[in-house]
């Protein structure tokens, strides 16, 4: 049996800041951005360069509930992690993108990690995994 996680909703204010941010500043790819007229929404997903599994779907909130959501779908826990096979490139591009860091690079056994927030403060590890951990 094989199975994947495909997409991953992140639910959002407003699909273009959320662009903005994803695209602009992260550098990840648009691959699908459709308005979707018997819904009045967009189906808009991103993913960072290069990956092939998980996506990002950018879910504009609809209603009271979902917008009280946004940002804290979590409860404030690191809510994604993106891996890179080039952590001080990444981290300095972010940093100079304006991408702000709540904690500073550290290197642990599983590798090289510093969280940040996205735009509408979730938090995100960015993660360079150590030699022992590059198939995690």
């Amino acid at each position: 049996m094989t199975q994947r996680i495909g997409l991953i909703s992140l639910v959002v204010d407003s699909y273009d800041d959320a662009l903005e941010f994803f695209v602009g500043k992260l550098g990840f790819v648009l691959l699908e951005d459709t308005f979707v007229p018997e819904q009045s929404k967009r189906w808009v997903v991103v993913a960072p360069p290069g990956a092939t599994e998980s996506r990002l779907l950018l879910a504009q909130a609809s209603t009271e509930v979902q917008k009280s959501r946004v940002g804290s779908q979590t409860g404030g826990r690191v809510f994604l992690f993106l891996y890179t096979d080039n952590f001080d490139r990444d981290y300095e591009r972010y940093k100079a993108n304006g991408v702000v860091f709540v904690r500073e690079p550290k290197k642990e056994t599983y590798g090289t990690v510093a969280v940040f927030k996205d735009l509408y403060g979730n938090l995100w590890d960015l993660l360079e995994p150590s030699e022992a951990n590059q198939s995690a």
